[in-house]
């Protein structure tokens, strides 16, 4: 076997096959070249230099310089595994201690139902409002008074949990008092953990104190006044005399109380502290007790007018989706049906969706480790970060556009590492990242949004009684239903409608899911990939409602072979959630 002097001097062709199998998609390959360990031939067929003919002219030294290369690489590889693993469990686990927008969701629904309460026949008619009864039936304040207890029973559990946990993390703790500094890499210490449990304990609080100042309300409106004179005299007694809410409840205990105490400035105390129907129902009482029939007549015209544009609201919210539910549910039996149909066929007869893939899983764990999780979740925060500027000071405008200008520079890197990683496989074999594809992209994309609507709400139900409103949610959403600036939603639409959908398929459908057909069947590298799209999300409570909408997506894409089906159907379904959280918010504000 000749030594590496020997082969110093020796030059010889190394099969083309093996040396791209081997060294191509490498990218120490560029290096050897440099260091003319390795040069390309003109190949026979066409006479220009190519990747299937090179020439070694040391042939052992190569073969030590591309392992110890590779051995360098998947070291570095490791490395940066590591930290995002560590990252993305520190991030998952810190989402137990986040509460779910569906409680919020729900009593916004329900604060339009109360608006729609208001709703009368035109005077002097006899006629009924079917719609109205239909939407909000026959008792919608008990309906109301339901959930809103409901609610804080659950919030009142977590606020336990969260006080549970925030001893445990307190007794383990050093020096409570002295915080420790943390790399903005490294996950979060123990006394941040402790601060961040005090924050979320505290709003979990606030959250109470809300619920029980509204509780009373509704306790007044069907006839209950000791119950809730109870609710907020309980209230005042857990928050300090200096607390903007223990006025509130101190105005509303004088008004319901007998004989009524109107205390000053209540009116300015209702309107400050209280919205919707809440705030409507205040009024109505103080302008009874003070005799201002001309301030009540303009207050019961105004609920008039507010429910009547409301019961549009409820309508787009509430029936819609039903409807849509209804479709999705006649064509996924469709859908079923065809699939039992065709799996009687011969296999000869079936028609294979696996893609030919050149590379390996390497390159599908550089492209998610580093492309998508080390880059976009760590490199690019601590860059933004590094600049020093806290846009929580700033309007939301800000906000928006840092959103859209995070997400871009996330695609960007991306999309860059995805490109280098598979540049040495160009061109690709047919059917990559191809945007239209065999079938109707457009009648694939509606069909998957309808066809995800009832399975999206199954899960959703499903997934309410596993977290118990525990496990964090997507800030986007919580922003989105506060918002009225037309700027700033109209940003955070874009970037949930355009920029998301185009990145998050390019990647988790154009490029993972083909590429784990190389190693397992298309319906479990549907599974696999839409696991990683969820859990690319970082909030537990997501993982399972997100993974069934990869589910849909993954599916149609590999029917219609096309990247624009999941993209409309991905744009369609952010873009729809928010105009919906956005009607909820601006009916009740």
């Amino acid at each position: 076997m000749p030594n590496e002097n020997d082969a110093s001097n020796q030059d010889f062709t190394l099969p083309g096959s093996n040396i791209k199998k081997s060294l191509a998609i490498l990218p120490c390959f560029r290096k050897l070249r440099r260091q003319r360990l390795i040069t390309r031939i003109p190949s026979p067929e066409t006479g220009l230099p190519c990747l299937a003919h090179l020439q070694c002219n040391n042939p052992v030294r190569a073969i030590h310089k591309y392992r110890s290369m590779t051995q360098l690489k998947r070291l570095i590889l490791g490395a940066i595994t590591l930290v995002v693993l560590l990252l993305l469990g520190s991030s998952l686990f810190s989402s137990l201690n986040e509460p779910q927008i569906t409680d919020r969701l729900q009593l916004y629904q329900t604060d339009l139902l109360l608006q729609t309460s208001e709703l009368q026949a035109i005077p002097g008619s006899t006629d009924r409002l079917p719609t109205k009864e239909f939407l909000l039936g026959k008792d919608p304040i008990g309906t109301a008074l339901e959930q809103y207890q409901t609610v804080r029973k659950s919030a009142e559990a977590n606020l336990n949990q969260l006080q549970e946990r925030l001893a445990q993390a307190t007794h383990k703790l050093p020096n409570p008092d002295k915080g420790i500094a943390a790399a903005p890499t490294e996950p979060a210490t123990p006394a941040e953990q402790t601060k961040q449990l005090q924050v979320t304990l505290q709003q979990q609080q606030a959250l109470i104190n809300q619920l029980d100042l509204r509780i009373g309300l509704l306790q007044a409106a069907q006839n209950k006044p000791s119950d809730a004179l109870k609710t907020w005299t309980g209230l005042v007694d857990r928050l300090p005399d200096t607390a903007d809410l223990t006025a509130t409840a101190k105005t509303l205990i004088g008004l319901w109380s007998e004989p009524p105490r109107i205390l000053p400035d209540v009116e300015q105390q209702v309107q400050k502290s209280l919205e919707g129907w809440f705030r409507d129902r205040s009024l109505s009482r103080l302008y009874g007790l003070q005799q201002r029939q001309d301030a009540l007549t303009r207050l019961e015209a105004l609920q008039q007018e507010t429910a009547q544009k409301t019961l549009v609201r409820l309508a787009l919210v509430s029936v819609a989706p039903v409807i849509g539910g209804l479709i999705g549910v006649v064509m996924l039996i469709a859908v079923v049906g065809q699939w039992l149909i065709r799996s009687k066929q011969p296999q000869t007869e079936k028609e294979n969706y696996a893609w030919d893939v050149p590379w390996t899983g390497e390159t599908i764990w550089l492209v998610l480790i580093v492309g998508f999780f080390f880059c976009g979740q760590i490199v690019i925060p601590l860059v933004l970060g590094s600049i020093g500027i806290d846009f929580s000071g700033f309007g939301t405008r800000a906000k928006a556009f840092y959103t859209l200008t995070y997400y871009l520079l996330m695609a960007g890197s991306g999309l860059l590492v995805l490109y280098l990683a598979i540049r040495s496989h160009l061109p690709l074999p047919e059917g990559w990242f191809r945007l239209t594809g065999k079938r109707n992209w457009f009648f694939w994309g509606i069909s998957g949004y309808f066809v995800a609507l009832p399975l999206m709400l199954a899960v959703s139900l499903i997934n309410q009684q596993i977290w118990q409103g525990q496990g964090g949610s997507n800030p986007l959403l919580q922003i989105v239903l506060e918002e009225g600036d037309p700027v700033a939603l109209g940003i955070f639409l874009f970037t949930a409608a355009v920029a998301a959908p185009v990145f998050e398929e390019l990647l988790f459908r154009g490029f993972l899911l083909p590429s784990l057909t190389r190693y397992v069947p298309v319906s479990g590298a549907i599974a696999l990939s839409s696991l990683v799209f969820a859990i690319a999300h970082l909030s537990l409570s997501e993982v399972l409602p997100l993974a069934v909408l990869g589910s849909v997506l993954g599916f149609v894409y590999t029917r219609s072979r096309g990247l624009l089906a999941p993209m409309l159907l991905h744009s369609l379904w952010n873009s729809i959630t928010m105009i919906g959280l956005f009607t909820l918010g601006s009916g009740v504000n």
